[in-house]
């Protein structure tokens, strides 16, 4: 039998960084608030608001 292909598959998920103990704190590249992640992280930083916005703007709308 095939495979069914009538669904949205879920997006590949990368490992997000470890939240950080205590500050500083990188900025959200949307908003500009703190996010949970320490400065040094690489790539795209979203403070728990705007990830969860994103997320369900990703999310399959089936």
């Amino acid at each position: 039998m095939d495979e069914d292909t009538s669904y949205c598959a879920p997006a590949e998920v990368k490992a997000a960084a470890a939240p950080a103990a205590e500050g500083p704190y990188a900025e959200c590249v949307l908003c500009r608030k703190p996010t949970e992640y320490p400065e040094s992280t690489r790539g795209i930083t979203l403070c728990p608001v705007c990830e969860w916005q994103e997320a369900q703007r990703a999310a399959c709308s089936g």
